[in-house]
C-alpha cells in the first residue's frame, strides 16, 4: 500500500452568497484574480493563482434556490484545505484502505475564458474529480482532494503576478482544542512522520508549505487578539493564512494602496487582522 503523498492544491475562503464583496476585499490585499467562474455543479469562484497552489474565492449566487446550497451553511472565511491528487481513483482507494472517512470522487467542469490561442481569446472547460471528506469528521471545515486533468487551464502565467508579490501558500493555521488527537487522522492519511510538533500544537508538511494545528492560545500569541478571526462560537476552526511574498515592502506597498486597516508588522510578518480580510487572519512572509 502507498499512502498519498500531501502535496498543497489550493485553500478555499467562502464568501457564502457575497462574492461581489469579497472579491473587491481580496483584490484590495493585492491579488490578482481570475475572471469569475460558474462550476457545473453550481457554485461560483474567483481565483488568485501562485506558483504551484492558489487562493480560491467560492459562494453561490444571491437568492439562489438550487445548486452549491451547502456553501450557506459553511463558516464564513477560510474554509477549505485542499490537497492534490494525480489519480482521484488510486487517492480514494488508499485513503479507504486506512479508513480514512472520504467520499467517492466527483467530477465537474467549470468554463475558463484565456488568451494566447490561435483565435486570441477562446473559452474552454476545466476538468476536475475531488475526494471529499465525509461530512462530519472536521469540525473546523471542509478537507479535500482535488485532481486537474486540464491544469493548462489554470496555471496560467498571466494569473500569476500580484501586486502585493504573493508566489505560494506558506501555512494555513487551524484552530483545535486537543491538536494532538486532530493531527492522528492526518498520520493515517499521510503516515506518521508528516505530523511533527510544533510549539502550541502540531504541524503538517504538505509540499513546501505546511497545515498548523494550534491552540487558539497559541494562535492569539503569534498573531495578537485584535488580529483574530471570529470563532462563530466553533471550538474548532480554520483560522488564516501566511502567504510568501516576494517583498515584504512590496506587500506592504499593496495593502496600503488598497486602504486595508490595522496591519502590522511583527518578526518579519506582515499582518492583516481577519476583519479586513473576510475573517480569516493573513500573513505575508519573505
Amino acid at each position: 500500500m502507498t499512502l498519498p503523498v500531501a502535496t498543497l492544491d489550493h485553500v478555499v475562503i467562502n464568501a457564502r452568497d457575497d462574492m461581489d464583496h469579497a472579491a473587491d476585499v481580496y483584490r484590495r490585499l493585492g491579488f490578482t484574480l481570475t475572471e469569475r467562474g460558474y462550476h457545473s455543479l453550481g457554485s461560483m469562484n474567483h481565483l488568485a493563482m501562485f506558483g504551484t497552489d492558489y487562493l480560491e474565492l467560492i459562494a453561490v449566487p444571491k437568492n439562489a434556490t438550487s445548486g452549491r446550497l451547502d456553501i450557506l451553511n459553511y463558516a464564513f472565511g477560510l474554509n477549505g484545505l485542499v490537497f492534490g491528487s494525480e489519480d482521484s481513483a488510486a487517492t480514494y482507494a488508499e485513503l479507504a484502505k486506512v479508513g480514512a472517512p472520504f467520499d467517492p470522487p466527483v467530477e465537474f467542469t467549470r468554463p475558463v475564458k484565456y488568451t494566447g490561442g490561435p483565435n486570441g481569446t477562446e473559452e474552454r472547460d476545466a476538468r476536475f474529480r475531488t475526494v471529499r471528506m465525509k461530512p462530519g469528521h472536521m469540525p473546523y471545515g471542509r478537507v479535500y482532494f482535488c485532481h486537474h486533468f486540464t491544469r493548462d487551464l489554470v496555471w496560467r502565467d498571466e494569473w500569476r503576478h500580484h501586486a502585493n508579490g504573493t508566489i505560494a501558500v506558506a501555512r494555513a493555521a487551524i484552530v483545535e482544542p486537543d491538536p494532538a488527537q486532530a493531527s492522528k487522522l492526518y498520520a493515517d492519511m499521510f503516515g506518521a512522520e508528516a505530523v511533527h510538533d510544533i510549539a502550541g500544537g502540531k504541524a503538517l508538511s504538505v509540499g513546501n508549505a505546511r497545515f498548523e494545528i494550534v491552540t487558539e492560545a497559541a494562535l492569539r500569541g503569534q498573531v495578537g487578539e485584535a488580529a483574530m478571526p471570529d470563532a462563530e462560537g466553533r471550538p474548532a476552526y480554520m483560522a488564516g493564512l501566511t502567504f510568501r511574498t516576494t517583498s515584504l515592502d512590496k506587500a506592504a506597498t499593496a495593502l496600503a494602496a488598497g486602504r486595508i486597516e490595522g496591519v502590522t508588522r511583527r518578526d518579519g510578518r506582515l499582518i492583516v487582522p481577519a476583519k479586513q480580510a473576510i475573517n480569516a487572519v493573513i500573513e505575508f512572509i519573505e
